[in-house]
């Protein structure tokens, strides 16, 4: 892939109208693009349905974490829909990931034979990037450290069928020699050199998160929130590229 095609601008507007000037602005540049709760609670399938037409690509950020059969039935929809990504959390367990990775198998071997083309990949939330030690130990009660779990975690997404995970850059370096280049490494909590961390614990500047092995980075207020965001998403991929 080339540089420009890494990078993810997360889409967290309250509405529609404000997601597709955004997209607008960003296109040709950016390609990909994430749909988190805030935009999908308030506009539902329309907003994939609207960044597909627009010729971009979705990465739906939703982190279903229920019982295998509720999972399940919400990736095939999912997969109907056209998302070419979407995630589930690694807490939810073996069971529910492979339900999940099944559903999708399923739903895209349908599309396929109906020739409606399908590529859905399915990745797992690990350790939230607002979250580090204390927090993981003190608050969410996992007395592991927060590598292990992440790794842990990890190495049971791909067991299950899934294409790889969400994790903070600063541990994918780990995990790129742990499993490989073939697994899928989404890393938020990027922020270039001179922004501020906000609400994340771990973060990671885009050049040093590519050479760490991410696959993807995430990325949303340095972009959005810029006065001229496609000017701001140039220099991110310019950094990508300069690695």
């Amino acid at each position: 892939m080339q540089p420009k095609d890494r990078l993810i601008v997360a889409l967290d507007f309250p509405d529609l109208k404000s997601a597709m000037s955004m997209v607008e602005s960003l296109t040709p540049e950016v390609s990909f693009f994430k749909v988190g709760l805030e935009l999908f609670t308030a506009e539902g399938a329309a907003a994939v349905k609207a960044i597909k037409a627009a010729g971009g690509r979705v990465f739906l950020d939703l982190k279903l974490h229920d019982i295998p059969n509720t999972v399940a039935r919400t990736a095939a929809v999912l997969a109907g829909l056209g998302v070419d990504m979407f995630n589930v959390h690694a807490a939810g367990g073996r069971a529910m990931m492979k339900a999940a990775a099944e559903a999708v198998a399923k739903a895209t071997a349908e599309a396929r034979e109906a020739a409606a083309g399908s590529g859905c990949q399915v990745i797992a939330v690990t350790v939230l990037t607002s979250l580090d030690d204390a927090a993981l130990r003190d608050e969410v009660g996992l007395a592991r450290p927060l590598p292990e779990v992440v790794a842990g975690w990890c190495g049971l997404a791909l067991q299950s069928g899934l294409q790889g995970v969400v994790a903070s850059a600063q541990e994918a370096a780990m995990l790129r020699a742990r499993f490989g280049p073939a697994a899928v490494l989404v890393t938020p909590g990027i922020r270039p050199a001179g922004e501020g961390m906000q609400d994340h614990s771990r973060v990671v500047t885009p050049a040093k998160a590519l050479k760490n092995g991410s696959t993807y980075i995430v990325v949303g207020r340095p972009i959005t929130a810029a006065g001229q965001p496609r000017e701001a998403a140039r220099r991110i991929i310019a950094e990508m590229e300069g690695i």
